[in-house]
């Protein structure tokens, strides 16, 4: 697959109220304190809790400033700074961007020299933005409708026309990408996440199909999602990646997921294909 862009990820509306509510929001989220946030921003308990209840309009430079240390996401800063009356600080540059050019180029050399194993990226709604030859072999037999017009990946993985039949260990993977949803529901507050989740929760399982597992299974070092293709079992573990300091939404929201063969017989049969 090549890289497209990905869709406009829904966001908390700006409030009448100021910066304040929202502000204070993030940090009952993240669970500290008033007092906390104020020493590790350098400002005052007193002065945040202004901000909070509206008394006291905080700088630009405040307000980007706590929510760094509140991990706020690039794209609710933006929230944040046009509640507060300011001008919104970071881009979201469409990926079909010329200025997004090289990243653009750089992922996809990434992903295609990680084959032959499995690699994708994927946005904050989880749309396939690229993917590599080894995700293409994985999705063998997956039904088309599944695949246009933008491929998902939740949808791809868990729906009983996509790779959910043949994933031998399907509760503990589904119970482990629905867990993996929750976390970033609560992180971006996405309607369109939340829809997504909702949706693929409602999935039927289907039997675990080729058998059961073995009776004294394989240690991993990590959950591994074991699937079956071409009359073999196959083993992967996975490992998603991000940008350090993305300054734009688009970039701050894209991940690159890796598969990394679990097994020596994985690794084999993968370069075995390849050749």
């Amino acid at each position: 697959m090549t890289i497209a862009a990905p869709g406009p990820t829904s966001s908390a509306t700006v409030t009448d109220k100021g910066a304040g509510p929202l502000l204070r929001a993030w940090r009952e989220r993240r669970r500290i304190s008033q007092l906390e946030l104020a020493l590790r921003a350098e400002s005052s308990a007193r002065h945040i809790s202004f901000v909070e209840t509206g008394r006291s309009r905080p700088s630009e430079k405040l307000l980007l400033r706590l929510a760094e240390h509140l991990d706020v996401p690039v794209r609710e800063r933006n929230t944040l700074l046009m509640a507060a009356g300011y001008a919104p600080r970071f881009a979201e540059t469409p990926l079909d961007d010329p200025a997004l050019d090289a990243l653009r180029d750089g992922m996809q050399r990434l992903i295609q020299g990680y084959e032959p194993y499995p690699a994708l990226v994927v946005d904050a709604g989880y749309t396939v933005v690229a993917a590599n030859r080894g995700i293409a072999m994985l999705l063998e037999g997956v039904s088309a409708e599944l695949m246009t017009p933008a491929p998902n990946a939740m949808r791809l993985t868990l729906h009983p026309l996509g790779l959910a039949p043949r994933i031998r260990n399907l509760r503990e993977w589904r119970g482990h990408l629905l867990a993996q949803m929750e976390r970033e529901i609560a992180l971006y507050r996405s309607g369109r996440l939340r829809a997504l989740y909702e949706e693929v929760s409602a999935y039927p399982v289907p039997g675990e199909g080729g058998g059961e597992e073995p009776a004294e299974p394989v240690p991993y070092f990590a959950l591994p999602m074991r699937i079956e293709h071409g009359g073999r079992l196959l083993s992967f573990v996975s490992s998603i990646s991000t940008f350090n300091t993305p300054m734009d939404v688009t970039v701050a929201e894209l991940a690159i997921e890796t598969f990394l063969p679990a097994d020596p017989a994985t690794a084999a049969y993968l370069h075995a294909l390849a050749g």
